[in-house]
């Protein structure tokens, strides 16, 4: 099954070689995490243009797991990168592979070099082989071990797998040219010691493959035809190409693209954990992380992903974009497919005392006012009311088009005038309660005398509501480029990026909403239910505002 194609460099790329029978018609990407660390939005844009390449030309998609490094990966790691690439849309098949799969297969490709006289073991420690590597400026030098014999390099090797020597005391280095302009051909490491419980071979390895070693032959073994990679390995593909070559093996092409940086946001996993084991967040999906779970538990669809990814294309030039755009994909995308609800969120009573005690109404109300395929559901309408206090001032200024002493605004649905007459304190001076009238002819949202408010305000009929807390989500750090240089990116944390609100008061029907699916909080914004809530001890999120309020949080933060 195929859709619309893309329209960007790569698919040019794919365009050409699919006219020229370059790998036979295929189109066979991959996706290849590390398990060290749960997914972000980065990775999201890495997996729509891979997936997308292959499902938009007829192609195969893989999932595949770069399982090299035990010391830093996990099982709960594999698991979360699955349920996002799945969520997602990433449809990989039965094509589900990791780097462990080939493990025997790297190593017999270590011993071909060796024989080849193309790979030695090295003796030098870390320290030491930062010092000979030199600088962009000066060449390296030789390790003392380059010229080991292949008799005596096989038999290193062969005791290194055997787990004769200590951790870091020796490595499988390639030999390749200590003087190249690229620092990566100054013979890099291939194999290394480590003593790790592997998530999937156990303790069967005390060597495991480098990254670099590792990368090239996992998508000429899975007959990768477009391997896409980011910026950051364009220095890195004469070391796949010279592997690939010295081994006589298949050989995919090597694109890069630039990656996707967000503004207020930071991506690098290792900063990313710490957050999360230092507790300055929930977890590796709490919904002010940019990990793809957090934006799924935040409400976030895949669709909003999608779309948000084809806007910000696919190029070869470096940028920062404004995380803005992400927050207006998940808008667009929720406006249209959010039921509309009632919700007060910092409720304070209304008693309309001209009202009937013990009367309920029902009012139909719409769901979606652009969507009537989504129907419509009862709201109750009483006596006793909350409205939002936000909704309400004593000494509103002229432009205050809600309610105010002897002011009238219009209630949602119900379409009824009402009239502040009284304002209840308590001990400390703080409003607790209004009393007002209704005018019961306006019903419908129409006076028979003509006359107009302005303002219109929701509210939850008080006996039938639902309490529930609310967590209002924003962004995780106050400056623009946490990265930036002599800050310390915990520093510059949002102290106003969850506000807690235990008090809310909502309509019936948001009791049985499911859990991360989008709904609109009438005036107020987009909303899910959390993974924390459950009958009677509701939680919700909020998504994202109706419109860009960070301009009036960043300014609170100051």
């Amino acid at each position: 099954m195929t859709s619309p194609k893309p329209s960007h460099f790569i698919q040019d790329i794919v365009d050409e070689d699919l006219k020229t029978q370059r790998w036979q018609g295929r189109v066979h990407t991959r996706f290849p995490p590390e398990p060290n660390g749960y997914l972000h939005i980065g990775h999201s844009k890495s997996i729509c243009l891979n997936f997308g390449l292959a499902r938009a030309n007829g192609g195969l998609f893989n999932l595949r797991f770069d399982d090299t490094n035990p010391a830093k990966e996990d099982q709960e790691y594999v698991d979360s990168i699955i349920a996002d690439v799945k969520w997602l849309g990433g449809d990989f098949g039965d094509r589900l592979f990791f780097a462990s799969d080939y493990f025997e297969q790297m190593y017999a490709f270590a011993v071909q070099l060796v024989k080849k006289g193309k790979a030695y073991v090295c003796d030098l420690n870390a320290e030491q082989m930062r010092e000979h590597r030199g600088t962009f400026e000066k060449p390296g030098i030789d390790s003392p071990f380059r010229n080991r014999t292949v008799e005596e390099n096989l038999d290193l090797l062969g005791r290194m797998r055997a787990g004769e020597f200590a951790d870091g005391a020796k490595t499988l280095r390639a030999k390749i040219d200590m003087a190249s302009g690229n620092i990566n051909l100054r013979d890099p490491v291939m194999y290394r010691i480590i003593r790790a419980h592997h998530h999937r071979t156990g303790d069967k390895w005390c060597i495991y493959p480098s990254y670099d070693w590792a990368h090239g032959l996992e998508d000429s073994l899975e007959k990768i035809t477009h391997s896409i990679c980011t910026l950051e390995f364009e220095n890195h593909r004469p070391l796949y190409d010279w592997f690939l070559n010295e081994l006589g093996v298949y050989h995919p092409q090597q694109i890069e693209f630039a990656r996707l940086n967000l503004n207020y946001t930071v991506m690098s996993k290792r900063k990313l954990l710490a957050l999360v084991n230092e507790k300055h967040v929930r977890g590796w999906d709490d919904p002010r992380m940019p990990t793809i779970s957090a934006l799924r538990r935040r409400g976030c669809t895949p669709e909003a992903l999608w779309k948000f990814n084809e806007e910000v294309g696919v190029t070869r030039i470096n940028s920062v974009i404004d995380v803005g755009r992400l927050e207006n994909a998940m808008r667009d995308d929720l406006g249209k497919r959010a039921p509309r609800r009632m919700a007060v969120l910092k409720p304070l009573k209304v008693v309309l005392e001209n009202y009937p005690e013990g009367q309920v109404e029902e009012f139909e109300a719409s769901n979606h006012p652009e969507d009537a395929s989504m129907g419509t559901r009862k709201v109750q309408f009483s006596r006793e009311l909350y409205i939002d206090a936000d909704d309400f001032m004593v000494d509103p200024p002229k432009k205050f088009f809600r309610l105010g002493p002897g002011r009238e605004v219009r209630l949602k649905v119900a379409g009824y005038f009402i009239t502040c007459k009284d304002v209840v304190k308590n001990a400390a001076g703080e409003v607790v309660e209004l009393i007002c009238t209704v005018d019961l002819a306006t019903k419908g949202g129409e006076a028979p005398d003509g006359r107009k408010v302005k303002g219109t305000i929701h509210w939850v009929s008080a006996p039938h509501a639902v309490n529930a807390e609310v967590r209002l989500f924003d962004r995780l750090f106050v400056a623009e480029n946490p990265d930036a240089e002599g800050k310390d990116y915990k520093e510059l944390l949002n102290p106003h990026s969850l506000v807690v609100l235990a008090d809310a008061k909502l309509e019936p029907a948001l009791a049985h909403a499911k859990i991360s699916e989008g709904v609109q909080f009438e005036r107020v914004g987009y909303f899910c239910a959390d993974l924390d809530s459950k009958p009677g001890a509701l939680v919700f999120n909020r998504t994202v505002t109706l419109k860009d309020s960070w301009a009036k949080v960043a300014a609170k933060s100051e």
